[in-house]
């Protein structure tokens, strides 16, 4: 973890950022690939879902960035292997112990590495999604966008350590490069938005990328800005995930906890994915708004595994 220096707004926007995915996490629950709530109708944590998950309670997305905070929260760099091991074993114990809901890709990913026993997690991982890609070519779901949020806080003084950092964490269970790039643009933006308070960081990124990728990703983002949030659906596609999140944001005006809930509220109507899209939306919106934009009955509310609540997601990202 990189040492700097923070002021009270800049601790504020840290603590939004697991806190914000949390919460909209829990907000979209209700709705994944159901009925999403209408134009005039608010989202609320009412539960159930895919887990059934009771109300306010998180599912995977923010399961999976726990598991990654926890690491990233001793202090490791999470570009070094050690830390990756430790954040794979994190995954499989998750596995074990606390997912009612895995994506179908990293669930692959992690029942394979779980049955080779007790070879290096992180390498077993990254072999069985390579190989993964080789047979299908699939490799580019949003799984690995909806757990990054928390990757930039690790490097806050270093963009390039962030998206390195981001990088590796994405490749564990997302081989194509499209995947890893979306955790570049998001964690530097969510980078960005603790360090200066605003939403900068995410076209910012595009250096950040391959030079190769970078025009078609700032078309991508060009998209998200121009049309309607309601236009990227399906959004289990990694680019079309982030573009969601990306519009949902972007098209929302207003500012602190009007925009934040408001942005949400969109992410969550777009529909199929709506817990991904809305925790993805979260991370940035917590980063850039901070926890305390962050309404007091959603704090009472949000918990999930491991048996975190809310100033417990606060002290684990300001750990971080």
């Amino acid at each position: 973890m990189t040492v700097h220096q923070e002021d009270s707004g800049q601790t504020d926007r840290i603590a939004g950022v697991l806190l914000g995915a949390a919460c909209g996490d829990a907000l979209g629950v209700p709705y994944e690939f159901a009925t999403p709530p209408g134009p005039d109708e608010a989202p609320e944590m009412i539960g159930g879902g895919l887990g059934p998950y009771a109300p306010g309670e998180y599912s995977d997305d923010t399961q999976m960035a726990v598991c990654i905070a926890r690491v990233a929260a001793s202090g490791a760099d999470l570009r070094e292997e050690s830390a990756l091991d430790a954040v794979a074993t994190g995954f499989l114990e998750w596995l074990r112990e606390g997912a009612s809901d895995v994506g179908m890709q990293t669930r692959r990913v992690l029942e394979g590495a779980l049955a080779a026993g007790s070879r290096p997690p992180a390498l077993t991982m990254r072999t069985i999604t390579a190989t993964l890609h080789e047979k299908t070519g699939r490799t580019a779901g949003n799984g690995s966008l909806m757990r990054t949020g928390v990757v930039g806080l690790n490097h806050l003084a270093d963009p390039v350590a962030t998206a390195e950092a981001a990088r590796a964490v994405s490749e564990l269970t997302h081989f194509d490069p499209l995947a890893g790039d979306a955790c570049v643009l998001w964690c530097e933006g969510v980078r960005q938005a603790v360090l200066d308070g605003t939403f900068d960081g995410v076209r910012a990124g595009l250096d950040l990328l391959p030079p190769e990728r970078r025009d078609r990703w700032a078309d991508w983002l060009t998209e998200a800005e121009s049309r309607p949030p309601g236009d990227f659906i399906p959004n289990g596609f990694v680019v079309q995930a982030l573009q969601a999140a990306w519009s949902s944001i972007t098209h929302t005006p207003g500012t602190g906890t009007e925009h934040l809930v408001a942005a949400l509220a969109t992410a969550v109507r777009i529909g199929d994915d709506t817990d991904t899209v809305a925790a993805i939306a979260g991370a940035l919106l917590g980063a850039r708004w901070g926890a305390s934009a962050i309404p007091a009955h959603w704090r009472r509310s949000v918990h999930g595994w491991p048996g975190l609540v809310a100033e417990d997601l606060i002290d684990l990202a300001r750990r971080v």
